[in-house]
């Protein structure tokens, strides 16, 4: 687990384009990966998946 999250880059995921600023970020740059986090809540928790898993919740979401 990578525990140390205050380096990291975070971007808007471009699946987020809520014009209410419901938005989730996500961080590049931990290989195998994918931190994940509520934009609203910088501060808050994140929810760290790996790569894999977050490469099938990707995929579940384009097939809705």
């Amino acid at each position: 687990m990578h525990d140390d999250l205050s380096a990291v880059s975070w971007r808007t995921s471009s699946y987020s384009t809520a014009p209410e600023g419901l938005c989730v970020e996500v961080a590049d740059g931990i290989p195998g990966l994918v931190p994940v986090r509520d934009s609203k809540v910088e501060d808050g928790p994140v929810l760290v998946l790996s790569a894999t898993a977050w490469a099938g919740f990707i995929t579940g979401l384009k097939s809705h």
